[in-house]
């Protein structure tokens, strides 16, 4: 009898992808006893005006998940994350598989006003990495006031709750070092002079 696959979907701008996401990935891997992690980078993300091309954001992520074999990149041709339109695009792409979903907590506790939150909820099991503004029982409570229970939820602490991509954007614009700056991202980064204007 052929295994149902369990895939996990961690949709973001990765703007660049950091040490931070590869380890809640991989911790959820583990944690929810995932087959693979398909990152799905979004094209124009909501909320952000200035955010590097997708192409290169693109590029770094498939550098960075090289030495992992069980994370992927996943490009859609969706220009940011939405449950109407995305949902139905994995669930043609993954027929049969069980999707489970990973959130940072900062996205996790805004979940239930999304445009077809209460699908989403109803139709997958939900991962949240806290990180570190959050405290577990503020996102826990969040999650009670869901509208709908989800399918499955799965709450730890992130593996690396202070790293963001902030952060690395600006050690990249100095020249300098940061906490879960990656070496690939630096060296793509610096080829192809990236975020060297940002300031």
């Amino acid at each position: 009898m052929k295994k149902t696959l369990r895939a996990g979907i961690y949709a973001g701008t990765f703007d660049p992808v950091h040490s931070g996401h590869i380890a809640f990935a991989l911790q959820a891997l583990k944690a929810a006893g995932l087959d693979k992690v398909y990152f799905l980078p979004e094209r124009r993300p909501r909320g952000k005006r200035q955010v590097e091309h997708f192409g290169h954001r693109a590029a770094m992520l498939g550098s960075a998940l090289e030495p992992h074999p069980q994370l992927e990149v996943l490009e859609l041709e969706d220009t940011n994350f939405s449950v109407n339109r995305t949902l139905p695009r994995l669930r043609k792409h993954f027929p049969g598989a069980e999707l489970a979903f990973l959130f940072g907590s900062d996205v996790a506790r805004g979940l239930a006003d999304w445009s077809g939150a209460e699908r989403l909820l109803k139709d997958a099991e939900i991962i949240i990495g806290i990180r570190s503004r959050d405290r577990r029982d503020d996102v826990r409570r969040a999650v009670e006031a869901w509208p709908v229970g989800p399918k499955s939820v799965l709450i730890f602490d992130s593996p690396a709750p202070d790293v963001s991509s902030g952060i690395v954007r600006e050690a990249l614009r100095r020249g300098g070092q940061a906490p879960g700056l990656l070496t690939s991202v630096e060296r793509y980064s610096g080829h192809h002079w990236l975020y060297v204007s940002i300031g």
